[in-house]
């Protein structure tokens, strides 16, 4: 510590999305091709009762909106991270990474909803195969 500064924890840096569940699969796609990776919070290795946790990000992020998210009280809760290919170093992600997940996420509207901003976890990892 330094100056009374606490070092922060390494994060990734997320987008939390509601998604209807009937578009789910197609917007991983279309996520994928971008190198942005879904994760369910649902199955996320990150959390210790993701269902319980799910319910819970689901229901703040509905009654924050005051009704205008009702429509989305039974969606999929999921957290949208940036592949290696947006990272450099230890650098800020580029805009550029930012607004190709908005923009790929205003091709769902209508089926997803979120805060248009980014938030931070516990590092989320990809399992690797073994190279051989």
């Amino acid at each position: 510590m330094t100056d009374g500064l606490r070092a922060r924890r390494p994060h990734e840096n997320v987008a939390t999305v509601l998604v209807d569940p009937d578009v789910l699969h197609d917007l991983e796609l279309a996520l994928m091709l971008l190198d942005l990776r879904v994760w369910p919070v649902a199955t996320a290795p990150i959390c210790v009762d993701g269902p319980r946790q799910a319910f819970q990000m689901r229901r703040r992020m509905v009654e924050a909106r005051q009704g205008s998210w009702d429509d989305a009280r039974d969606w999929t809760p999921i957290w949208v991270s940036f592949g290696d290919s947006w990272h450099r170093g230890d650098d800020p992600l580029p805009w550029a990474a930012h607004r190709a997940l908005w923009d790929a996420l205003a091709a769902f509207e209508g089926h997803v909803r979120y805060p248009k901003r980014l938030g931070g976890v516990p590092r989320l990892t990809v399992r690797r195969e073994p190279s051989s």
